[in-house]
C-alpha cells in the first residue's frame, strides 16, 4: 500500500513538472519573434525578396577594413565574421523603447536617425542588429554615406552586407564601403 502511495505520488509530480516544463517553453517561445508584428508593415520589400542591399560583402580572410586594423589596439580587432542578413531597417532607439517599425513609423525613424539615432536592421526572426560603419576612422571624421543610405532606406526590408561582431549579448553589423569618394 505504500508503495502504490509512492509511486502516485512520483507519478503526479512528474506530471505536474512536465506541464510547468512545457507552461514555460510555450510562455518563452511566445516572447520571440518581431515585436508587434501586425502594426505596420514595411514600406518597400520582403524578406524573401529584398528592396536593396546595403553595404560591399566582406570576406572571411579579412572581415575588417584595413583603416579599422591600423586603428586598433596594438592591431588586434575583435572577432569578426562577415555576414550578409536581410532585414527591416529601423530606428533602433523607438524600437527598443516602443517597438516601434514598419511603414507607419518611417518617418519618425527617418528623423530620429539624421538627428544621430542608432540605426537597426530588424531580421525575420526577431533578432536585431545595431548598424555601424565600418571603417572606423572614416566614421569618426563623418566621411561615410551609410546614415544616408539608412535614412533613405528606413522601414525597407534590404540585405545588408558587412561583419558580424557580438559582445556581451550586444549584436552588430559594420557596414564596409560606404566611405565617400573623393
Amino acid at each position: 500500500m505504500a508503495r502504490s502511495k509512492l509511486w502516485q505520488t512520483r507519478l503526479l509530480n512528474t506530471t505536474l513538472a512536465a506541464v510547468l516544463l512545457v507552461g514555460v517553453s510555450l510562455a518563452a517561445a511566445k516572447g520571440k519573434g518581431i515585436l508587434f508584428p501586425d502594426w505596420s508593415a514595411a514600406t518597400a520589400g520582403s524578406y524573401a525578396k529584398p528592396s536593396a542591399e546595403i553595404g560591399k560583402k566582406a570576406t572571411k580572410g579579412r572581415p575588417w577594413s584595413v583603416e579599422t586594423v591600423a586603428s586598433s589596439i596594438l592591431g588586434k580587432t575583435l572577432a569578426g565574421k562577415p555576414v550578409s542578413v536581410v532585414g527591416e531597417v529601423i530606428d533602433y532607439s523607438c524600437y527598443m523603447q516602443v517597438g516601434k517599425h514598419g511603414d507607419k513609423h518611417r518617418g519618425c525613424g527617418q528623423k530620429c536617425a539624421a538627428l544621430g539615432q542608432p540605426i537597426g536592421l530588424l531580421a525575420k526572426d526577431g533578432s536585431i542588429y545595431l548598424l555601424i560603419d565600418e571603417e572606423h576612422n572614416s566614421r569618426r571624421d563623418g566621411l561615410t554615406t551609410f546614415r544616408k543610405q539608412a535614412i533613405e532606406h528606413m522601414a525597407h526590408i534590404v540585405q545588408v552586407n558587412g561583419t558580424y561582431s557580438e559582445v556581451e549579448g550586444q549584436k552588430a553589423i559594420y557596414v564596409q564601403g560606404t566611405v565617400k569618394k573623393k
